[in-house]
């Protein structure tokens, strides 16, 4: 049992990529579908069983692979931090394949329902390993092995558009992880190594001439990241894969890719760049908190302007990104700890937000508004969840919403930043305006059409989505679990950079 709980660092990773494999070998759906929930139970029951090994005492954990030491090998770290987005995916990943047990088999053509469950798993295990690695050449493969995965999730949309959302999908995740990758090709050619740990020591004793070429990487890694995480203005990619992908990938993405990605982010500037060029990098990070801010605003701005839900709910994701990099911006306790809270948050009700609406599909065939006029009273349990998650994004007390932004708060008035506080409150109040667009569609109408003769829909879909709206009530009101972790992890990067 020793054994196996040292390996269960490089086990997160195998499980997933092992069974994708297997998944392919059947042409049974079903039996994919069992396999796949196999491996999400499996990584989540994995995730556990690290977390009674960072809890029960060291700060970190690290797994060498081969025996070799650093930088000779591939180094797996993990703390408080990547176990909390570990937890972000696989908690996210086991519900989707929930409601992917009906809402699949409806969306996408029985040939390829097995390949689905590859590709979603291929997905996963390119998350996890972006997570666990602390490698940055590793970071890129597994970069690519989950955005491969995801751009042909997307592209298995029945509406003709998905492929062309899944076409620019590709094209922007190229040029984003291109840029990526040169970044570290900078980094490798001024400091000698790909060991993260290893890289952030070399840096101490960097040139004037190397300093530029770090630079150089810095910028590079900068743009390909806010590319991937679809920080506002580079976010054009995201409604369209969002809206036009099967409802089961616009879940599962909209809960965990683009929160690795912010991931990445703060582990590369708080734990490599900050540490010893701090100082330098405050233009970016003022950069950062400007885009944050105009992300808030004018991507909720255009959420508030969509007739279809899934388009809107894609437009609000942008505007939360907004709120969790603000928090990196901000560069004290209090906001990182916001900023690492609502990664948690924002992945469960955007999730379910999302469910809803497979749900709504799954009934009537479409999420357009004027088609969910008075679902509210045929469909009353899965608007119900909705309204919780919409009372989450919009941060209502009693939720986690409101604890991540009770904390971005708290850390722009550390900072004096009383516009930032204000904005915060404006972005809030337009979330009212686009939350309430739906619920005012859905319950102050009389039902026409399909929506009349909707009803809530089947098991597999209710319980991952009561499932998910529940726990934004759960952790707004016991916050031992996601807060205790965030601020662990704040404290831990704060003290990297001697705060």
């Amino acid at each position: 049992m020793n054994n196996l709980m040292q390996h269960l660092p490089i086990l997160q990773v195998i499980v997933p990529l092992s069974i994708a494999v297997l998944c392919t070998m059947t042409k049974r759906g079903n039996l994919a579908w069992a396999m796949a929930v196999l491996s999400a139970g499996l990584s989540l029951a994995i995730t556990v069983g690290l977390a009674q090994v960072l809890w029960a005492g060291p700060a970190n954990v690290n797994y060498l692979f081969g025996g070799w030491s650093v930088p000779l090998t591939i180094e797996y770290r993990l703390d408080a931090l990547n176990l909390f987005v570990l937890f972000i995916v696989n908690i996210i990943a086991l519900a989707t394949l929930f409601f992917a047990k009906s809402s699949v088999p409806s969306e996408i053509e029985e040939r390829h329902v097995s390949w689905f469950y590859a590709m979603f798993l291929l997905c996963q295990a390119g998350l996890l390993g972006m997570a666990l690695t602390n490698d940055a050449f590793n970071m890129f493969v597994f970069m690519e092995i989950s955005s491969l995965a995801s751009y042909v999730l997307v592209a298995m949309g029945r509406d003709r558009r998905a492929l062309l959302a899944a076409y620019q999908y590709l094209i922007v995740g190229t040029i984003g992880a291109t840029f990526f990758v040169i970044g570290i090709g900078f980094l490798y050619l001024t400091t000698g190594t790909l060991n993260l740990t290893d890289m952030a020591q070399k840096l101490v004793s960097a040139s004037e001439t190397d300093e530029r070429q770090l630079f150089v990487g810095i910028g590079f890694i900068t743009v390909g990241l806010c590319l991937k995480l679809a920080l506002f203005p580079l976010h054009l990619w995201l409604p369209k894969a969002y809206s036009y992908a099967p409802s089961a990938v616009s879940a599962f993405l909209a809960g965990t890719a683009t929160k690795v990605a912010i991931y990445l982010v703060i582990r590369l500037y708080y734990s490599i760049f900050a540490p010893e060029f701090g100082s330098q990098l405050w233009p970016a990070i003022e950069a950062f908190l400007v885009l944050s801010l105009a992300a808030m605003v004018l991507a909720s701005l255009s959420a508030i302007y969509q007739s279809n839900a899934k388009k809107l709910l894609a437009f609000s994701s942008v505007a939360q990104i907004g709120y969790i990099t603000l928090g990196l911006c901000l560069v004290n306790f209090d906001g990182l700890t916001g900023g690492i809270v609502h990664l948690m948050n924002h992945a469960l009700v955007k999730t379910a937000a999302f469910i809803a609406m497979g749900a709504i599909y799954f009934r009537i065939g479409s999420v357009e508004l004027k088609d969910m006029a008075g679902i509210g009273r045929t469909m009353p349990v899965t608007m119900a969840a909705f309204v919780v998650a919409g009372l989450g994004l919009i941060g209502v007390p009693a939720t986690a919403g409101f604890i991540s932004k009770w904390y971005l708060i708290s850390g722009a008035l550390e900072r004096g930043l009383w516009p930032v506080v204000v904005i915060i409150l404006i972005s809030s109040g337009l979330a009212v305006v686009y939350v309430g667009k739906v619920v005012e569609t859905a319950y102050f109408h009389a039902p026409t059409g399909a929506a009349a003769k909707a009803s809530d829909a089947p098991f597999w879909i209710m319980a991952p989505l009561i499932f998910l709206a529940g726990s934004s009530v759960f952790l707004g009101l016991n916050t031992d679990f996601n807060l205790g972790l965030a601020q662990t992890a704040a404290h831990q990067l704060l003290q990297g950079l001697g705060q």
